[in-house]
C-alpha cells in the first residue's frame, strides 16, 4: 500500500437478499481496511422480504454504510446509482451472495496500484446455497470446466492472470469517465460487456490468487435454470452492442442446442441427420455421465447423481436463452424486455 491509503467505494447491488446481507455486510465491516477510508453503498431494489429493516438496522448502527433506493430494480442501474452517489477513488463491486475475507479490500486495492491494471478481482470458491444434495450438485457444477468451461474466476487461480472479465471488479475511479457507466439494458451479463468496453479503450483486467471469495451458489435446479437462461438470453445484446463475441465458449451451449434442434428437425427426410442426432446426444450424455463422476470422486455419490441432471440444466438453459435472444436482439432488433422486476439482482 502508498503512504496515502485510497477511498474506496464498496457498491453492493441487492433485491430480497434478507438471509444473505447479514452475513455479507458483516465481512465487509470485519475488513482490516481502514474504515475513514471506506464508505458501503447498498442499492436495493425495492426487496419486500425484509431486507430494508436490515439494511435500516446496518445504516444507524455503523457510519460508513448508507443504502440507496433502485426504483429499476435491475444490477446495472443498482450498479450505476452507487457510482454516481459514491466519493471514492476506487470503486469496488460486491454481491450480497458472498462473504469476503478480513484482508479482501485491502489485497485488491495493493493489486490495483501495483499492478497497473484497470480492474482487478478475486476467484470464487463456490459454496451450496443449503445443506441439500442438489445444492451441493450445483456448486461443484458452477466450479467444474464441464459446466462453465474455462471461466478462470469460477475455476481458481495460484498466480496472477490477465483475464476477459472478473467477478464484482475493483476498478480506478477514471475507468468511468473513459468507458462509461454500466448498460442499463443489460439486466444480465452487464459486468461482462463492460469488462469488454474497457479491454477495446485499451484497459487490462487482472484476476488475483489471494483474494478469494466465498460466492453462495442457488440452492435449486429451478433457479439455476433461470439464472443460466437469463445469462444466455442477454448475451447476444451484449454481442450486438460490442460488435464481437466475447469469448468461445459463451458460444458452445447456444451451438449444441442449435445443432441438436436442426439435426432432429430434418431426421424425418434427412437420414444423415438422424445419424448425427444420435450421435451428437450420445456423445454429451457420456461426457455428462464422466464428468458427474469426475467430480463424484471429490463429492460424493449423491451429489455425482445430481449432476446428471444439473449440468444439462445449466447448458440447454444457457443454450436456449441464447437462441431466443438471439432472435429477439439481432433478428427482430427488439429491445430488452420491459418488465424486469423478477429478476433478481445478485449473480
Amino acid at each position: 500500500m502508498t503512504a496515502r491509503t485510497p477511498r474506496v467505494s464498496i457498491i453492493v447491488p441487492c433485491r430480497n437478499e434478507r438471509r444473505h446481507i447479514a452475513a455479507c455486510l458483516d465481512s465487509i465491516l470485519a475488513n482490516e481496511y481502514p474504515s475513514d477510508s471506506l464508505e458501503i453503498l447498498v442499492v436495493d431494489g425495492a426487496s419486500d422480504d425484509g431486507t430494508r429493516d436490515l439494511l435500516e438496522e446496518y445504516a444507524r448502527n455503523n457510519g460508513i454504510i448508507r443504502w440507496l433506493d433502485n426504483p429499476a430494480r435491475t444490477a446495472p442501474a443498482a450498479l450505476n446509482i452507487g457510482i454516481r452517489n459514491s466519493h471514492g477513488d476506487i470503486v469496488m463491486r460486491m454481491d450480497a451472495h458472498c462473504r469476503y475475507p478480513d484482508d479482501y479490500i485491502a489485497s485488491l486495492v495493493n493489486w490495483l496500484e501495483v499492478s497497473g491494471a484497470d480492474n482487478v478481482g478475486g476467484a470464487w470458491r463456490t459454496l451450496p446455497g443449503s445443506d441439500t444434495s442438489v445444492a451441493r450438485a450445483i456448486a461443484a457444477a458452477m466450479s467444474h470446466p464441464f459446466g462453465v468451461g474455462n471461466a478462470k474466476f469460477r475455476l481458481g487461480t495460484t498466480v496472477p492472470q490477465w483475464v476477459d472479465t472478473v467477478p464484482f471488479g475493483c476498478y480506478r475511479r477514471s475507468v468511468f469517465d473513459r468507458v462509461g457507466l454500466f448498460d442499463e439494458e443489460l439486466v444480465r451479463n452487464q459486468d461482462d460487456e463492460f469488462n469488454q468496453r474497457l479491454i477495446q479503450s485499451g484497459g487490462r483486467i487482472l484476476l488475483v490468487p489471494d483474494a478469494k471469495i466465498d460466492y453462495y451458489a442457488r440452492d435449486s435446479i429451478k433457479n439455476v435454470v433461470r439464472m443460466y437462461y437469463q445469462y444466455g438470453f442477454f448475451k447476444p445484446l451484449a454481442i450486438r452492442k460490442l460488435g464481437r463475441v466475447g469469448t468461445v465458449r459463451q458460444a458452445i451451449p447456444g451451438g449444441l442446442v442449435a445443432s441438436l434442434a436442426i439435426l432432429l428437425a430434418l431426421s424425418p427426410w434427412v437420414l444423415l441427420s438422424r445419424a448425427a442426432f444420435v450421435i451428437l446426444s450420445i456423445v454429451y450424455a457420456a461426457a455428462v455421465v464422466i464428468s458427474s463422476l469426475h467430480a463424484g470422486r471429490r463429492y460424493g455419490a449423491s451429489v455425482s447423481a445430481w449432476l446428471l441432471f444439473v449440468f444439462p440444466a445449466i447448458h440447454f438453459s444457457y443454450g436456449i436463452g441464447s437462441i431466443l435472444g438471439l432472435v429477439r436482439f439481432f433478428l427482430r432488433s427488439a429491445p430488452g424486455p420491459k418488465d424486469v422486476s423478477a429478476v433478481p439482482i445478485s449473480r
